[in-house]
């Protein structure tokens, strides 16, 4: 018969001691595990259950909803990720399991260092400030378009434009939107569309994806090229989540493309509505103006001035008259006023004419100068006298002067 010497132990307490043991170990509380994601799930409580693994040794993973939340993306099998979080036991299974917190494309690590130095350069040089931004055109005719013409992107630019204004013109440069080659391509399609001036703005950007898919909008060349655009640039680059240096750089920043051809082309339903209604009100405007007109027309042709013009030069002949005998009157008046005032100047003329004395029967008598002799005392004998009659003259010679 074997006896059981020592302590004997549940399942339980072991599981409850190996978790303590785990809580102890300090390296555990917050390690970087990267590998292949394999068998990954998520419940509709939003938990997700999946496993890393490296080719030799598989690691069960869990990420509660609360951290995948934040999550850009899910991984998909096969991802190649690092994983942030703790190492713990679960009690119930008896094994020990890795409690993700923060989950990331592999590399991801540099690649956002490298986007937080090159946001920190370009905004310490007034790239990102909203001084220098430029405003959308109110009503633009033609937007252009830098993405790939097979993504969803443009297929959802053309839907949603083509819906609020069909009569905006929409121009494509197709561009690679990922790869080594894919920022020389967008920064020639931005420069393109400046150099010719063929559009009022421009919409730039792509679909969705991981952090090394946007990359090329994190570009530096392609970031510059949509600063110094002189075309309004509205980037759209991945889904509401998705941030890139484009984003910061573009005048306006759409959440998803469908978004930035809401924001780039206004909707005009509403304007061809009211374009409509003007119109009706002004074709009515136009049909009582037209009634008004006739009626007024056949008023006029029924005046005396149309039907007997003849009477317009009768009346102008009979204001001639009136004129002609007004002014006869006028000039007869002054006539008669002027001949009376040369009679009365005639009457003070004769009245002054020292000839009309002599008619009297007195005479005029002027020294041998002409000088009329008005005092005896004047003269001196001998002088020569002109003595005036009426009927001629006398001339004499002073004998004596005698005064009183």
């Amino acid at each position: 018969m074997n006896t059981i010497v020592g302590k004997v132990y549940t399942v339980s307490e072991v599981n409850r001691i190996m978790k303590g043991l785990i809580r102890q170990e300090p390296e555990f509380a917050n390690l970087q595990i990267q590998g292949e994601v394999s068998n990954f799930r998520q419940y509709p409580s939003g938990h997700c259950y999946f496993a890393l693994k490296d080719g030799k040794t598989l690691l069960k993973c869990v990420m509660f909803a609360g951290s995948a939340r934040r999550l850009k993306q899910l991984p998909r099998n096969g991802d190649q990720i690092l994983g942030v979080g703790r190492i713990d036991l679960y009690e119930r299974d008896g094994i020990y399991q890795f409690y993700v917190d923060m989950l990331m494309p592999l590399g991801a690590g540099s690649l956002m260092v490298a986007y937080e130095q090159l946001k920190q350069k370009l905004s310490a040089e007034g790239l990102f400030d909203e001084s220098r931004k430029k405003t959308l055109p109110v009503y633009p005719k033609t937007v252009g378009i830098v993405t790939s013409p097979a993504g969803a992107a443009v297929r959802d630019i053309i839907n949603v434009s083509g819906r609020r204004d069909p009569s905006v013109k929409l121009l494509l440069y197709p561009v690679k939107v990922q790869g080594t080659e894919a920022p020389l391509e967008i920064v020639h399609g931005i420069q393109f569309f400046n150099h010719h001036q063929l559009a009022d703005v421009l919409i730039v950007g792509r679909g969705g994806g991981s952090m090394e898919d946007l990359w090329a909008f994190n570009d530096e060349r392609v970031v510059r090229t949509i600063a110094e655009s002189e075309i309004p640039v509205v980037s759209a680059v991945g889904h509401e989540i998705d941030f890139t240096l484009s984003d910061f750089a573009a005048d306006l920043r759409a959440p998803t493309p469908s978004a930035a051809a809401e924001l780039a082309v206004p909707e005009r339903s509403g304007d061809r509505e009211a374009l409509a209604k003007l119109a009706r009100r002004l074709e009515r405007a136009m049909e009582v103006k037209l009634t008004n007109s006739g009626t007024a027309l056949e008023r006029l042709q029924e005046e005396w001035v149309l039907t007997h013009p003849e009477r317009l030069w009768e009346m102008a002949s009979q204001t001639l008259d009136t004129l002609d005998r007004r002014l006869e009157q006028a000039a007869q008046s002054r006539f008669t006023d002027r001949e009376q005032e040369l009679q009365l100047l005639a009457t003070k003329l004769e009245t002054l004419d020292p000839y009309a004395v002599l008619r009297r029967g007195y005479t005029i008598t002027e020294n041998e100068r002409g000088q009329v002799v008005h005092s005896a005392a004047r003269l001196q004998p001998g002088a020569t006298l002109v003595t005036r009659f009426t009927d001629g003259t006398a001339v004499s010679t002073v004998d004596t002067v005698k005064e009183g």
